[in-house]
């Protein structure tokens, strides 16, 4: 394994993977690194096999053939927060860590990062959805992954909240350089957020895009423009000229007759 060019070494190997359910199979033949510090989106259409292989990255599933190579210290994100209710917040942060680890110290600094410490005594049925979230992160970040897994983690909230969680992940990552995978159906949100964008199509990847943009990013412009065009190609979604007419106007003639076809 070799470190890529201005990240670290990788946190994520996938060589030749295949995975089969009996008869049917939703991955095959899938290679992917991503380093840390590297921010990679997943694009795919539903049935592509991206919950597939989260759940490869996550142990959840093994392979049928191939290798898959992960940290040891990697944490997961999901659409919805998963938050105990009978807990409070400083006591989901930390759940599941060993009892060294799992204080309220260790808590607090983790939800100060993500803007919550105040709400460290709180109940979750008292958070907003975006609150609810940053605690989730939070959950993830106190635990120091190497690689962090997000199941399109946004999904879920409005659309103002959605953006400021958006920038919010892209300052985290910046700074705590874990690498990072986003399984998303948005793909103005893996343009905004990530380095390289890949595209599963029928259980392989089909597409590995480098994103150029310079941070902070905007929605739009021509070359923002040009690979959200070239993602939705690739995605086989077909997005009409609003400017073109559905139907062909006639031109009249000098006499006010329509000139013939």
């Amino acid at each position: 394994m070799t470190d890529t060019p201005g990240f670290g070494p990788p946190a994520v190997v996938l060589r030749d993977v295949t995975k089969s359910f009996g008869e049917r199979e939703v991955l095959s033949g899938v290679n992917l690194t991503v380093a840390e510090g590297e921010f990679v989106a997943l694009l795919g259409a539903s049935g592509s096999g991206k919950t597939t292989l989260l759940r490869l990255l996550l142990g959840l599933e093994e392979v049928t053939n191939g290798e898959v190579l992960v940290p040891v210290a990697r944490t997961p994100v999901f659409q919805e927060p998963r938050l105990v209710a009978s807990k409070k917040v400083w006591r989901n942060v930390v759940i599941g860590l060993p009892k060294e680890r799992a204080t309220r110290e260790a808590a607090v600094d983790s939800l100060a990062v993500v803007g919550l410490d105040h709400h460290a005594d709180a109940w979750p049925g008292t958070l907003s959805g975006g609150e609810a979230q940053r605690v989730a992160l939070a959950r993830a970040l106190v635990r120091q992954p190497k690689l962090l897994l997000l199941d399109e983690p946004f999904a879920a909230l409005d659309a103002l909240t959605r953006l400021k969680m958006q920038a919010l992940v892209a300052e985290l990552v910046a700074t705590y350089r874990p690498g990072v995978l986003l399984v998303t159906h948005d793909v103005e949100e893996a343009l905004l957020l990530a380095d390289r964008v890949f595209v599963l199509k029928e259980g392989r990847i089909s597409l590995d895009v480098a994103v150029g943009l310079r941070r902070p990013r905007v929605v739009g412009g021509p070359a923002f423009d040009d690979l959200r065009n070239r993602l939705l190609a690739e995605l086989g979604v077909v997005e009409p000229n609003r400017w073109q007419p559905l139907v062909e106007i006639e031109e009249p003639t000098a006499n006010g007759a329509a000139a013939p076809n």
